[in-house]
């Protein structure tokens, strides 16, 4: 293989952590656009004008946009308006400067979420025939999409991310996970019939991989596990992995005040995720984590 350039826009985070790690072991050349560079490969932009960080989309390989502020907050006006701006002012900007180069980018990853599909504890929803819903959430997810494919990039091929809940050892919504278990507070949250849609980190990376190396498929991608757990089997698992023998279940009403308290919503805990990865599976992609015991047992073994 020869040496692949990776553009990750937004990737300070702990997704772009993950796939900074995975591609750089890979020997891909990897360059980060952030607003606060702190490492040889990061690039200042502020995710909503051009700069000279567009030199760095010139003959790169792939470019993956996870940028936009983190729903883990409060849903206050300020903080919708920031959600909302974030995504779409960061999709327009790259869109603009992957025309505005002579060779552009391959291959245009660019982040949606899972949480664009209706809460659903029976129905699975896969790309072709899952329900969109209409809430905030998914609201947000339906306008990202909608103005990544209203751009229109002849050279690039075009991919959109439905990415499920990312379980890694580093961040993302594990680590509170573990934290409530070792505490003894890891029981079931609510009914815990919710559906949970999660990818192992691996899996994530080795999803946009195999997306970047199959030039035939384009469009958009659910990256979860092919068969979702539920809140209540998630939250027994951890105990188990974690060898913690109880853990306090948490009422609807205890959670709506601890989301208070903390900041975050209860949409992210409480709406039943049924997502699974029809496309994927359909063009061959294999799954190295498809059960949730083998999946916490390694992301718990220190």
């Amino acid at each position: 293989m020869s040496i692949k350039k990776i553009i990750i826009a937004g990737g300070s985070g702990f997704l772009g952590s993950v796939l900074n790690d995975y591609f750089t072991q890979k020997g891909y050349v990897i360059k980060v656009l952030t607003r606060t560079p702190k490492n040889n490969s990061d690039v200042y932009w502020n995710a909503k004008d051009l700069g000279s960080w567009t030199d760095e989309l010139e003959n790169a390989d792939v470019l993956i946009n996870l940028t936009g502020k983190s729903v883990d907050c409060r849903y206050t006006k300020k903080n919708k308006k920031l959600i909302y701006d974030s995504r779409i002012d960061a999709t327009h900007i790259l869109g603009s400067a992957i025309n505005l180069c002579k060779n552009p980018p391959k291959v245009w990853f660019n982040s949606s979420t899972a949480t664009i599909y209706k809460s659903s504890l029976n129905k699975e929803m896969g790309e072709k025939n899952g329900d969109i819903g209409d809430d905030f959430s998914m609201n947000i997810a339906k306008s990202w999409e909608k103005t990544f494919n209203a751009i229109t990039n002849p050279k690039t091929r075009k991919i959109i991310l439905r990415t499920s809940i990312v379980l890694g050892k580093h961040g993302g919504a594990l680590t509170p996970l573990i934290n409530l278990t070792k505490f003894g507070l890891g029981g079931q949250q609510a009914s815990g019939k919710q559906k949970v849609s999660w990818i192992h980190e691996l899996d994530f990376a080795r999803s946009i991989e195999y997306l970047i190396d199959n030039r035939q498929l384009s469009g958009a991608f659910n990256l979860s596990v092919p068969k979702p757990t539920n809140n209540e089997t998630l939250m027994k698992t951890l105990r188990k992995v974690l060898k913690v023998p109880f853990g306090l279940p948490h009422s609807k009403l205890i959670l709506k005040i601890g989301a208070a308290l903390i900041g975050t919503e209860t949409e992210l805990v409480l709406k039943s995720r049924n997502v699974v990865p029809e496309r994927l599976l359909e063009s061959g992609f294999v799954f190295s984590y498809s059960k949730i015991d083998l999946a916490l047992s390694n992301l718990t073994n220190n």
